[in-house]
C-alpha cells in the first residue's frame, strides 16, 4: 500500500475522532445554553466568555472525581460496559462522507474514513453493538436499578432497532445502494431524499431518537423510577465515557439524518461553485452545508428534550411495535408501488 494514502487517513481518522469529541464536548455547554434559553434562565456563563470553558471545567471535575466501585463478582465487565459504549460510539463515523473530494499536492484526496459499498449496514452493526456497553454496564453495576435500566435499554434499542432498519428498506429500494458515498452523491442539486422519503425520514428521526437514550426514550436512566438508571453505581471518567458516549452518539446520528436524507455535503449551487470557484472552495464549503444541517439536528434533539415529557413504557413499546413498524411496512408497499408502477399498469393492461 502507498505510504502517501497511509497518511492521509490517518489525518482524516485524526480529524474525524477530534471533531466527534470536540462535538460531543461542546454539545453538553450548547444543551445547558438551550435548557436555559427555554426555560428563561441564563446558562453556564461562569467559566471563560458565555460559559465556553464549562465543558473543559466539567471534564476536569469528572477526571478528579473519586473512583468507587460496587461490590460486584462482575469487576472487569463493569470496566468493559463504559469502553464498549465509548467505543462503539466513536466508530460509526468512520463511514460518514464530509465532502467529496479535495485537490491538494497534485492528488484527489476523499473527505472520507473509508468508502465501504457497505456504509449503512456498517453504521446498524455497530449501532446495535452499542447496547451491550449499557447492557453490561448495568449487569455488572450488582443494584437493581441498574439492571432495571439496563434491561428497558436493551429492549428499546432492539424495538426501534427493527422499525429503523425497515425505514431504510424504502430508502434503500429508491437509491440502489448501501454506500453513503453514493447516496449523498445521488441527491445533488436539491434532490435531497426527504422529498421522496418523508414517511421513512419521520420514522427514522423517530427511532434515532429511541437509540441515543434520549427525552422523551430515556426510559433506562429516568431519575424519577430508577436513581441514575444503568449508571447509577458509576463514578468519575467511567461515568463520564457513558455521558460522553451518548452525546458523540448524538452528533453522529444528527450526521447520519443529514446525509440519508438532506443532501449531506450537497447545496444549492454546488456544481457552479465547483466550476467557477474550483473544487477545493467547493467542498470546504459543502463540509460547512453538512455541520448547518448537523447542527440543526442536534438543536432539535436539545428542543425536544426540554419541551416534552417521557412516555411511560408500556406508551414506549406500543410506538414501537404496533405504529412504527407497521407504519415502515406500509412505506416499503408504498415504494414499490410507485417503482414498478409502469409495470404494473403494463401488467393490467393499461
Amino acid at each position: 500500500m502507498d505510504s502517501t494514502i497511509i497518511i492521509e487517513k490517518s489525518v482524516i481518522i485524526v480529524a474525524v475522532f477530534a471533531l466527534t469529541m470536540l462535538m460531543a464536548m461542546y454539545s453538553t455547554w450548547a444543551e445547558r445554553k438551550v435548557a436555559a434559553w427555554l426555560q428563561d434562565r441564563v446558562g453556564p456563563n461562569r467559566a471563560g466568555p458565555f460559559g465556553l470553558f464549562q465543558p473543559l471545567a466539567d471534564g476536569l471535575k469528572l477526571f478528579s472525581k473519586e473512583e468507587f466501585e460496587p461490590n460486584t463478582p462482575n469487576r472487569f465487565l463493569f470496566f468493559v460496559g463504559p469502553a464498549i459504549a465509548m467505543s462503539t460510539a466513536l466508530m460509526t463515523s468512520a463511514v460518514i462522507p464530509w465532502g467529496d473530494r479535495l485537490h491538494l499536492f497534485g492528488r484527489d484526496i476523499l473527505l472520507q474514513a473509508t468508502d465501504l459499498n457497505i456504509g449503512l449496514l456498517y453504521f446498524f452493526g455497530v449501532v446495535s453493538v452499542g447496547v451491550y456497553g449499557i447492557m453490561i454496564g448495568g449487569w455488572a453495576s450488582n443494584n437493581k436499578f441498574s439492571l432495571m435500566g439496563a434491561v428497558r435499554a436493551a429492549s428499546q434499542m432492539v424495538s426501534y432497532e427493527v422499525a429503523m432498519g425497515l425505514s431504510m428498506i424504502a430508502l434503500l429500494m429508491m437509491t440502489g445502494t448501501l454506500s453513503l458515498r453514493e447516496i449523498s452523491a445521488q441527491q445533488a442539486g436539491m434532490n435531497w431524499n426527504v422529498f421522496y422519503q418523508p414517511l421513512s425520514f419521520i420514522i427514522f428521526l423517530i427511532c434515532a431518537f429511541a437509540e441515543t437514550n434520549r427525552t422523551p426514550f430515556d426510559l433506562a436512566e429516568c431519575e424519577s423510577e430508577l436513581i441514575g438508571g444503568y449508571h447509577t453505581e458509576y463514578s468519575s471518567m467511567k461515568m463520564g465515557f457513558y455521558l460522553f458516549a451518548e452525546y458523540a452518539n448524538m452528533f453522529i446520528s444528527s450526521t447520519i439524518l443529514a446525509v440519508l436524507f438532506f443532501g449531506g455535503y450537497n447545496y444549492p449551487g454546488m456544481s457552479w461553485v465547483v466550476e467557477n470557484w474550483g473544487v477545493n472552495i467547493a467542498n470546504v464549503l459543502g463540509f460547512g452545508a453538512l455541520f448547518i444541517k448537523l447542527c440543526g439536528f442536534i438543536f432539535f434533539y436539545m428542543w425536544v428534550r426540554w419541551t416534552i415529557p417521557r412516555f411511560r413504557y408500556d406508551q414506549l413499546m406500543h410506538l414501537g411495535w404496533r405504529i412504527l413498524i407497521p407504519l415502515s411496512i406500509i412505506n416499503i408497499i408504498i415504494t414499490g408501488i410507485v417503482i414498478l408502477r409502469a409495470d404494473i399498469a403494463a401488467y393490467l393492461g393499461f
